[in-house]
């Protein structure tokens, strides 16, 4: 009884206060549920909206986003970080059509063997999309069923992780499965939320074992800290008397794998050597910019800019597909990290 309770009270206060209107919600399709989980990961919906409307826009199917430059699908992602994602979107639209005739499998065996799609994704996928009873796992429901059962330790645990995944299947509703999945994400991004959870309102609040006995706050169990290490780097901004700057693109892998960005040196004194030799531009000046502080998930980046005006030279290197100068107008119109195109358009 307890769990029909749970799925028909999620349901209800589904039913009345939901989220029905965002713009992945409209003409739903196995492409727009699958976009919109991939963006949804590690971001708000509010910053999400925007993005997925432009990408939606440019790339409406999954031929269309197969057949994309890599570098326009990164341009369009520029600012929403974890570019891992927009690789992966494309591979796995490359794959979908040549071996799934351009449309996503229909099975969460298949669905799960696609680049950057897992267990959960797949799920959403498969109850959103498909209707099929499966369940997901993301942020919101970890921390909704981490409180309403009591379950503790850090979900990232491979076997809390497990017992997440257990009750989450055991709560399963018979009907209206696309419902009670959306539903488990509304309550965790709006109600039960990471730091001040409205337990007032919240439809589950008579038997969540968080509420009754503890702080539900204390639900589910931090990542445990470590030291985040502290990097720095050089970056050097060369432009040309043409008014253009020179870019290369990063490699695939690590950092901003494949977005394009400015020379970069770890030691200060390697930047007016890599100006003159390595990019073989003769120097007018070198400027220092204000350093810029910029945080990602495993450690902390100090970057250190410095401007290089530099006398236009034919024979300059670059113009092939790894380095290239553009005019800061064409630059910005490629896969940029975000220091990047806040350097460029504070140049333009």
């Amino acid at each position: 009884m307890a769990n029909a309770t749970f799925s028909t009270r999620l349901l209800i206060w589904f039913d009345q206060h939901g989220r029905k209107d965002l713009p992945w919600q409209h003409d739903i399709t196995p492409y727009h549920v699958w976009l919109s989980e991939i963006m949804l990961q590690q971001t708000q919906v509010s910053t999400v909206i925007a993005y997925y409307t432009r990408f939606i826009d440019r790339y409406n199917d999954i031929s269309s986003l197969a057949n994309a430059d890599p570098d326009d699908v990164l341009a369009l992602w520029t600012g929403l970080g974890y570019y891992a994602r927009a690789r992966n979107l494309h591979k796995a639209a490359i794959i979908m059509v040549e071996k799934h005739h351009g449309e996503m499998p229909d099975t969460l065996e298949n669905l799960m063997a696609l680049p950057g799609i897992g267990r959960s994704t797949a799920g959403a996928i498969m109850a959103l999309a498909h209707k099929q009873a499966f369940p997901i796992l993301d942020g919101n429901v970890k921390r909704v069923l981490a409180r309403y059962n009591a379950i503790s330790g850090w979900p990232g645990k491979k076997q809390v992780e497990q017992n997440l995944w257990q009750l989450a299947e055991s709560l399963l509703p018979k009907k209206r499965v696309a419902n009670y999945i959306q539903a488990q994400m509304d309550l965790g991004a709006t109600i039960c939320t990471r730091t001040k959870p409205l337990c007032s309102h919240c439809p589950l609040q008579q038997d969540c074992k968080a509420y009754l006995y503890e702080d539900p706050r204390n639900y589910p169990s931090p990542k445990p800290k470590k030291e985040t290490p502290l990097r720095q780097t050089h970056w050097l901004i060369a432009q040309n008397t043409h008014g253009e700057i020179f870019l290369e693109k990063r490699p695939n892998h690590g950092i901003w794998g494949g977005l394009w960005s400015f020379p970069e040196k770890n030691e200060m004194k390697e930047v007016q050597f890599c100006s003159e030799h390595q990019l073989n531009i003769k120097t007018i000046s070198t400027t220092p910019m204000a350093p810029i502080h910029h945080v990602f998930t495993h450690f902390k980046l100090d970057i250190y800019p410095f401007l290089i005006q530099c006398e236009y030279n034919s024979q300059q290197i670059g113009d092939n597909n790894c380095t290239g100068w553009y005019t800061i107008r064409n630059a910005l119109r490629l896969g940029l990290p975000a220091p990047v195109k806040a350097l460029l358009t504070l140049l333009e």
